[in-house]
């Protein structure tokens, strides 16, 4: 009884911690003042409303939050899909951004990407 509580439980926190939202790919068009278009992939294996992608975030290298795309609804038959997000200020001595999604169920912990700001 024990050996099946245990294989049990590794079993279920492998479930728990598989799924993350993972940042696949971003196309990244910035203007001369530093304003930038982010198109971010995203593959997550959404189940529907209790547990979808809900959002991704552009940081900085010391993870400072400068912009937040909201995703308002699950991509159960789209994946990975590509969500844009326009008009983001890069400050002035940035030259790399951080992309991170997050879920619903698993907070962040996905794949990331960096982004050299040209």
């Amino acid at each position: 009884m024990l050996r099946l509580l245990i294989i049990l439980s590794i079993f279920l926190t492998g479930f728990l911690y598989a799924n993350k939202a993972d940042v696949l790919k971003v196309k990244s068009i910035c203007s001369k003042y530093n304003s930038c278009t982010f198109f971010v992939t995203i593959k997550h294996e959404d189940t529907g409303w209790k547990h979808f992608a809900n959002r991704y975030e552009i940081l900085t290298p010391d993870r400072k939050i400068i912009a937040t795309r909201i995703l308002h609804h699950p991509h159960v038959d789209e994946q990975p899909f590509t969500r844009s997000i326009s008009n983001v200020k890069i400050p002035k001595n940035i030259n790399s951004v951080i992309i991170r999604a997050h879920d619903l169920v698993h907070g962040y912990g996905g794949k990331e990407a960096v982004v050299e700001i040209q």
